[in-house]
C-alpha cells in the first residue's frame, strides 16, 4: 500500500491549538466525566464479547499531555481489559530487528484496548528529524506502516490515532513548569529543550505522517493547549467508535 499524496493536505499551522472561546469549561468537564464512564461500560462489553480489539495511538510534541490524557481516559476502565505501552528509545535487541518488530508484539488481542503512548510513528519522526535515516527510508517505512495498519484493521482492530496539537508557547510554558513544580520535576529532561528547538522540523514530519499514513485509519488532530478540551475531544471520539461496533454481551454457556 504505497503512500499517496492527498489533494487536500492538512497544514497544522491552520488548525487552532485552543478550545473555542465560548465553550463552557465546567460543563465540558462534566461531559467528559460522563464520556469516560461510557468508555468503561463499552470496554466491559468489548472484553466480554471478545470479537474486536482497539488500538489507540497517541502522538504529540513533548509536553503535549500524553500521560495525563491516558490517565483520564482510563479512569473508569477495568484494568484487566486495557494495556498501555510507552514507546521509548529502542533497545539493542529491538534495533537488531525491523522497526515494526517491537510494535507487533504489543498489538491488542480480541477484547482488549491497547494504548500506545508514542508509537511506531517515532520511527518516521525523531529518526527523520535527526537525519538518522534517509528520506527514502522514511517513505519505505510509511508504506510499511500503511500495510501494517491495514492488516490490523482487517483482523478486527479499530485504530484511533490522535495527534495532540499544542502551540510552541504552551509547550515552553509546560517545560518551564517541569523545572519549577516539584510534582512535575521528575518529568524534566534537558533533552526536551534541545528537541523544542527543532519545532518546525517536527511539524513537517508530523504533517507528512498525518497526510500520508491515513489509509487504514485517519488521524484526529486534537487542539491541546487546554487539557480539559483535549480530554473531551478524545473521549468523545473513543465513545463514538466503540459504539459503532454494535457489540452485544454473549449468551451464557450452558453445559
Amino acid at each position: 500500500m504505497k503512500v499517496q499524496f492527498l489533494k487536500v493536505k492538512i497544514k497544522l499551522a491552520k488548525i487552532s491549538t485552543s478550545a473555542p472561546k465560548k465553550l463552557d469549561k465546567e460543563k465540558t468537564k462534566l461531559k467528559t466525566i460522563d464520556l469516560c464512564a461510557k468508555i468503561g461500560a463499552l470496554q466491559n462489553l468489548l472484553y466480554a464479547a471478545s470479537k474486536h480489539s482497539v488500538l489507540i495511538v497517541i502522538q504529540g510534541m513533548d509536553a503535549s499531555g500524553k500521560d495525563g490524557l491516558v490517565k483520564r481516559i482510563c479512569a473508569d476502565i477495568n484494568p484487566s481489559g486495557v494495556r498501555v505501552h510507552p514507546f521509548k528509545k529502542p533497545t539493542d535487541l529491538e534495533m537488531a530487528h525491523d522497526f515494526l518488530w517491537r510494535v507487533h508484539q504489543v498489538v491488542p488481542e480480541k477484547g482488549i484496548i491497547q494504548i500506545f503512548n508514542r508509537s511506531h510513528y517515532e520511527d518516521i519522526l525523531i529518526q527523520r528529524v535527526h537525519e538518522w535515516i534517509s528520506m527514502d527510508v522514511v517513505k519505505q517505512r510509511m508504506n510499511h506502516i500503511n500495510a501494517f495498519e491495514q492488516m490490523l484493521t482487517e483482523n478486527g482492530t479499530t485504530i484511533l490515532k490522535f495527534y495532540l496539537h499544542i502551540s510552541p508557547e504552551e509547550q515552553q510554558k509546560r517545560l518551564l513548569e517541569r523545572m519549577n513544580d516539584m510534582s512535575k520535576k521528575w518529568k524534566y529532561n534537558v533533552q526536551d529543550q534541545v528537541e523544542s528547538k527543532l519545532w518546525h522540523s517536527y511539524i513537517n514530519a508530523y504533517e507528512d505522517a498525518i497526510n500520508l499514513c491515513n489509509q487504514a485509519a485517519a488521524w484526529q488532530v486534537i487542539p491541546s493547549d487546554q487539557n480539559w478540551y483535549k480530554e473531551y475531544l478524545v473521549a468523545s471520539r473513543i465513545v463514538e467508535e466503540l459504539t459503532k461496533l454494535k457489540m452485544k454481551f454473549p449468551n451464557p454457556v450452558i453445559k
